[in-house]
C-alpha cells in the first residue's frame, strides 16, 4: 500500500506561513535541495489544499522558477498533483486534477493504487483532517531557526491528540532540523506508548 508523507517547514514556533502567508523566511540551499529532490524521486503524485496549490502553481510553471534547481523544477510541473478545494471549479497548473471526493476518500483510494507514495505540502488543514483519521503515515517537520510570532499553524483545526514516533533526524548545515516521525498506533484507546498504569495517578486500580 502506497503511504502519504507529510513534508512541511515550521518556523520554532509551530508556523508554515507568516501572517500574511509569507515563506521568505524558510532556508533554501544545497542541503535542502538535495532533500527536495531525494523525497520528489519517492513521489508520483503531489498533495495541496487550495491555498498551497495556489501559491505553488503561480511560481512554478513560470519563468520565475527558471533559476531553481532544474530537477525540482521538472518534477513539480510533471508529477500529478490532486488538489482538495471546495471554491475552485477549475484547476490549470500541468499535471493537476481537482479531488472528485473528500480527502478522506480521495487519499484512502489512492492508498489503495499501485505506485509510488504520495507527498502533501504545505495545507495545514488537510494535514489535520487527514492525521485525525490515520491517513497520514510519515511526518518530516522541517524546523527552521526563526520565530514568527503569528501566521499559520501547521496543524490548523486540530483537536484530537497525536502521538508520534521519532524515527530520523537530519540536521543541515543551515540550522534546519529535519524530523522524521511516524504515527503510534492506538490500542484500546490509548496510545501505543501508553501502559497499563497510565492515569492520573499512575497507580493501578
Amino acid at each position: 500500500m502506497r503511504s502519504v508523507i507529510a513534508s512541511n517547514l515550521v518556523s520554532l514556533d509551530g508556523f508554515f506561513a507568516g501572517p500574511k502567508g509569507e515563506l521568505d523566511w524558510f532556508v533554501v540551499e544545497e542541503e535542502f535541495s538535495a532533500y527536495v529532490r531525494e523525497l520528489l524521486g519517492q513521489v508520483d503524485a503531489i498533495l495541496f489544499g487550495r491555498v498551497t496549490y495556489e501559491m505553488l502553481a503561480g511560481y512554478w510553471p513560470t519563468p520565475a522558477s527558471a533559476a531553481e534547481d532544474p530537477i525540482i523544477t521538472d518534477a513539480m510541473n510533471k508529477l500529478p498533483k490532486i488538489v482538495f478545494s471546495r471554491t475552485l471549479d477549475r484547476v490549470a497548473w500541468n499535471n493537476s486534477r481537482l479531488a472528485k471526493e473528500g480527502p478522506a476518500e480521495e487519499i484512502s483510494d489512492l492508498k489503495r493504487q499501485p505506485g509510488k507514495d504520495l507527498v502533501l505540502f504545505g495545507s495545514g488543514s488537510i494535514v489535520a483532517a487527514l492525521s485525525q483519521l490515520g491517513l497520514i503515515d510519515e511526518y518530516r517537520i522541517m524546523v527552521n531557526p526563526v520565530v514568527l510570532g503569528s501566521g499559520t499553524r501547521l496543524f490548523k483545526g486540530m483537536k484530537e491528540r497525536l502521538d508520534l514516533k521519532l524515527v530520523r533526524t537530519k540536521t543541515l548545515a543551515s540550522g534546519v532540523v529535519i524530523l522524521y516521525y511516524q504515527p503510534m498506533k492506538k490500542q484500546h484507546g490509548h496510545s501505543a506508548q501508553e501502559g497499563p498504569l497510565s492515569g492520573s495517578t499512575g497507580k493501578p486500580a
